[in-house]
């Protein structure tokens, strides 16, 4: 395994070394490709460049304690030993590392948040969901383009349709799919009883044109005017698009841009990535289930989370992990459980292996 880690880290020298070369710099395509493959195996390399930094510095330490009597020895050998945990804990991370990754991951995402059970109160915590995960991509820099937002007179979110674009997007919140709950009382209970509400989130990854053939015959194009709660965003000419794939009934609504253009293309991003998930969906669900992950299939009627305000306590039913940040983790501080999810993933993997 080792020596399958040191070839990569050599690989990633080598593209490293070529794109400052002058025939990949001006070959645009070429410097894509390389970056993109550099990306990849990086965290490997840099593992194993760590990896060795380490076995040199024990190496060195075993060879000098043999000189040493005492105290000093004493304090050397339990440094070599500290150097051989993190050196075998490198290893384990070399075996996540090294298993075959998924290679949507390393591309965008549609996010659809829509309000459950509970009414206004629903609504009301799928609107920060929406932020939670707007806060989310802003820390991660992704690019958040609200395709859809349906609110309510309250301030709440019916149904909001993202489109996220940013390497590694889907990668990081694929296992954010599911049925979020939330237990906490509402501004609206006079009584002062915990009510307990749900909201909905799928992500989709983002399908490229070459994943997902659209036949313009297979697609009827509507155009209404966009309206908003209250009668806010109104406009007097017709730049909302409603996308109907006729085979599936697949429907995508976009009207969240002024301009006609800026719609009708989100809203295809979209229906593409509805479309991938419709035919390849059920596909990947299976393979999940099939190698018996800890953080399930990925299906939006899975409960997966709740959010306990009363206990300030985030739970994620899957891995069995709790946080008591509720409200960094509403700001979008999600990196603690989305790593631990990602974590138990491989690790489920390696178990199937």
């Amino acid at each position: 395994m080792l020596e399958k880690v040191r070839e990569i880290a050599e690989r990633y020298d080598a593209l490293s070394e070529s794109l400052s070369s002058a025939e990949v710099l001006a070959d645009m395509q070429r410097f894509r490709e390389i970056s993109k493959e550099r990306a990849r195996i990086e965290e490997i390399a840099l593992g194993y460049r760590e990896y060795e930094k380490l076995l040199r510095e024990r190496e060195t330490l075993l060879s000098e304690c043999a000189e040493e009597t005492g105290e000093m020895r004493e304090f050397m050998l339990s440094e070599a030993e500290h150097l051989k945990k993190r050196l075998r804990a490198l290893t384990d991370e070399f075996k996540l590392l090294l298993l075959p990754q998924d290679e949507k991951d390393d591309g965008g995402c549609v996010l659809e948040i829509r309000a459950g059970a509970g009414g206004e109160e629903a609504a009301l915590f799928a609107y920060e969901l929406y932020r939670m995960y707007m806060g989310y991509c802003e820390r991660k820099r992704f690019v958040w383009e609200a395709a859809e937002l349906n609110m309510t007179e309250l301030g709440g979110v019916r149904e909001a349709v993202v489109n996220i674009s940013g390497k590694g997007a889907y990668g990081r919140l694929k296992f954010e799919s599911g049925v979020h709950r939330v237990q906490r009382v509402p501004e609206t209970e006079s009584q002062g009883r915990i009510h307990t509400s749900t909201a909905t989130v799928a992500v989709l990854p983002e399908a490229e044109d070459v994943e997902v053939q659209l036949d313009d015959r297979d697609i009827r194009v509507d155009l209404f005017r966009s309206s908003g709660a209250g009668g806010q965003k109104v406009n007097k000419t017709e730049t909302a698009i409603r996308l109907t794939h006729l085979p599936t009934g697949i429907v995508v609504t976009c009207q969240d841009e002024r301009s006609q253009l800026k719609n009708k293309d989100k809203a295809y991003r979209v229906l593409r990535a509805r479309l991938y998930e419709y035919y390849h969906g059920k596909q990947d669900r299976e393979e999940a289930a099939s190698r018996r992950s800890l953080v399930g299939t990925g299906d939006r009627s899975e409960r997966i989370r709740t959010y306990n305000f009363p206990q300030s306590r985030i739970t994620d039913h899957r891995i069995g992990l709790s946080l008591h940040s509720m409200e960094e983790f509403l700001a979008g501080d999600l990196d603690a459980m989305i790593d631990a999810l990602r974590r138990a993933d491989r690790e489920a993997q390696l178990t199937a292996e």
